[in-house]
């Protein structure tokens, strides 16, 4: 899903051009903008997957800051329809979770040479991010709010999100970091309610995933309950650790961002052996 609610108060209405300091690559037909952070750093790779509307940009300086702090090689990506990668052209499809995790990221990971990656998910992000762990090995996975299954509160607040969206206010403050912010955000919107998608959920798959776990929550999630990283915790074959955060919502790297970094260093450090 996503973390607007968060983060786009600061947001201006005025459209930018694809930031130079990325660059693309194709995947699948379509070019997808990303950035390597620290190309000389340690490996594993610390890879970045956002959320529902987000991009390379709104991840803020938080790829940037772990990176920095655990002098680890870096790559963050857009995902097609978003960002300045290619806008997408069509509607979003229903199992869009198991592409990106089977198509698009191995993909990405093979040109861009990285192997046994540390994936950093948010929110869809984290999705992808256990559905790729559970068919490809990984070093570990952090995943800040990750749904494994559908709940009603997150619908309800999307749906209300799409009213909100008629009025242009919010396509005007996403066109600072999107292409096309009507597709992007009508691609997220209308899968997520669409009656298809309501029995989606990828339980099923955690007791394949063996690699150490990170979860970092916020207890005001309005697009999430804890019940999904009980799940998670419950059913990980690995070791699993977790943060609950108060006075924090969908997006930890935004709401608390000094708790979610340090927790984040401090397991990428003790996970990799890095200092």
């Amino acid at each position: 899903m996503d973390a607007t609610g968060d983060r786009t108060g600061d947001v201006m209405s005025s459209a930018v051009s694809k930031p130079s300091s990325t660059s693309l690559l194709t995947v699948a037909g379509c070019r997808l903008e990303y950035r390597v952070v620290n190309e000389s750093g340690l490996r594993p790779t610390v890879v970045f997957l956002h959320d529902g509307l987000g991009s390379i940009e709104l991840w803020r300086t938080f790829p940037d800051d772990v990176v920095g702090a655990t002098d680890h090689r870096g790559l963050v990506y857009s995902r097609y329809g978003h960002g300045w990668s290619d806008p997408a052209t069509e509607p979003r499809p229903i199992d869009f979770v198991d592409r990106e995790a089977l198509v698009v990221l191995p993909s990405v990971l093979e040109q861009l040479d990285v192997s046994v990656p540390v994936l950093i998910g948010h929110s869809d992000g984290g999705s992808i991010s256990l559905v790729y762990a559970a068919h490809h090995p990984v070093a570990a996975l952090v995943l800040l709010a990750p749904h494994v299954f559908v709940e009603a509160v997150g619908l309800d607040t999307i749906a209300t999100l799409g009213q909100r969206f008629a009025d242009g206010e919010l396509a005007g403050k996403m066109a600072k970091y999107h292409c096309d912010p009507v597709a992007t955000f009508r691609a997220w919107h209308d899968v997520w309610l669409d009656r298809r998608f309501a029995s989606w959920n990828i339980e099923y798959l955690l007791n394949r995933i063996e690699c150490p776990v990170l979860l970092i929550q916020g207890r005001d999630d309005e697009y999430g309950t804890m019940a999904q990283i009980d799940a998670i915790e419950r059913q990980i074959a690995g070791p699993v650790e977790r943060v609950d955060l108060s006075e924090c919502g969908h997006a930890p790297h935004l709401s608390q961002p000094v708790s979610t970094l340090e927790a984040t260093v401090g397991f990428v450090r003790d996970v990799c052996g890095s200092a």
